[in-house]
């Protein structure tokens, strides 16, 4: 894996939506810190995350986690939970999940499961050169 001059970090890509404060900003960076190992394979420059909380504080409130990283399909992340702070852990885990997803499907071949049990299409077409040889051999045997 080739490393990034400048990778992303939550502190440095995140930006705070409606229904948080600056003054929020903080805690929720703490909260997100676990992402930054995540966020490190892509550059801070071309990374951009969002977090907004619609009704705060009251009865169904919704937090989205938005992420956008240049070349990749944006990933919105929502939480339902009552309680503000499990509902920023519930965005936040759900993202590390999807990055990680987006990761596999985009790089099957840094997969050890997909190296394991092999492409099944792959396995079922036979290469060219077994085709070619077969004849042969059946020729060779009847000969």
């Amino acid at each position: 894996m080739s490393a990034v001059t400048n990778p992303a970090t939550v502190a440095e890509c995140l930006r705070m939506g409606a229904g948080f404060s600056q003054g929020d900003r903080n805690w929720i960076v703490e909260q997100f810190g676990t992402l930054d190992a995540r966020l490190a394979a892509f550059h801070a420059d071309a990374t951009e995350l969002e977090v907004s909380v619609k009704d705060r504080d009251a009865r169904g409130q919704k937090v989205t986690l938005e992420c956008w990283i240049a070349g990749r399909q944006k990933i919105v992340t929502t939480s339902s939970e009552e309680d503000l702070r499990a509902a920023l852990n519930d965005a936040r885990d759900d993202l590390r999940r999807r990055l990680n997803d987006a990761k596999t499907r985009q790089e099957p071949r840094h997969n050890k499961h997909v190296r394991e049990i092999g492409q099944p299409a792959a396995e079922a077409a036979p290469l060219p050169d077994e085709t070619a040889v077969e004849p042969q051999r059946a020729d060779a045997e009847t000969v």
